[in-house]
């Protein structure tokens, strides 16, 4: 317990020290600075005192829960999905709860991900599917108790899944039976954890609308117009060095005004992004 509630503390506070990292946009105040600062010295007392350990990985556990909910209800907007597969692992009453979480874009991507993980552990006693395709009003979702009582396993997952915001999510909860009965209430709970230690591990990305852009310039230009690009958050596709240099990159289409005007600043007016093509569901990491 002591080495559990020390890891979740030193995530915790690592969490605190990204949140005080200074925004690059400092017309835009994070104000869930101030709760962090409390929560954090708060934890840090409580490592200090006779129940520190029970006490740390609580605070841990609800600092986690809540930085998730402040990200996604910050972030309604943003169409958030997982942005690469992992993998978790609980123990109930000596039974082992294997939850796979990856990325699916369409139902057939689902019910691949699901067969696989259940060939992996085709020994397994259960192998409980839930996904959740698409976003707000539309939605595929799909629960399965697998042999497990009915409703103890796949409804209170896909619940706790629901809940996270997340969309185009494929997640496999496997269970190692390990010879002590939980009860429905039991099972209900050690479902739902499982979903959530995954979540809590998941790394997120984001579905936006992108342009390509090519962009021509002499090589005195180059180094100054990555940097601009990188600024923007734009992701680089190709370069060619001719005669002069060709860039070709991806920016969201909300970016691509400002950096236009950017760019002309920089070169007093005599370069311009040509937009070539564009993309509705580009994948793009998370940016909290």
């Amino acid at each position: 317990m002591a080495d559990v509630a020390q890891r979740w503390s030193a995530a915790l506070w690592m969490r605190w020290l990204r949140v005080q990292i200074p925004s690059s946009a400092p017309k835009n105040p994070r104000p869930e600075r101030g709760f962090f600062n409390i929560l954090f010295s708060f934890n840090l007392l409580l490592l200090f005192t006779n129940k520190s350990h029970y006490y740390s990985l609580l605070f841990g556990r609800i600092g986690f829960g809540l930085i998730r909910l402040i990200m996604i209800s910050k972030n309604k907007s943003q169409l958030l999905i997982p942005a690469k597969q992992v993998r978790s692992e609980i123990r109930v009453a000596n039974s082992r709860f294997i939850t796979s979480a990856a990325p699916a874009f369409t139902v057939e991507e689902a019910k691949i991900f699901l067969s696989k993980i259940k060939q992996e552990f085709v020994d397994a006693s259960h192998n409980v599917p839930i996904f959740i395709i698409g976003h707000s009003s539309t939605v595929t979702a799909h629960s399965s108790d697998d042999g497990e009582p009915t409703g103890t396993a796949g409804r209170p997952a896909l619940a706790v899944l629901k809940g996270s915001g997340l969309g185009d999510i494929a997640v496999v909860i496997t269970r190692y039976f390990g010879g002590t009965k939980l009860g429905t209430g039991g099972l209900v709970r050690a479902y739902s954890d499982s979903v959530r230690s995954v979540l809590e591990i998941l790394p997120l990305a984001e579905k936006v609308s992108t342009h390509t852009l090519s962009i021509n310039m002499p090589y005195s230009f180059y180094e100054r117009v990555l940097s601009l690009i990188d600024t923007f958050d734009g992701i680089h596709k190709n370069k060619d060095f001719g005669s002069d240099v060709n860039i070709v990159c991806q920016l969201a289409v909300h970016k691509f005004k400002p950096f236009q005007k950017s760019l002309q600043e920089l070169s007093h007016g005599t370069l311009k992004a040509v937009i070539t093509s564009t993309n509705s569901a580009t994948i793009v990491p998370f940016q909290s």
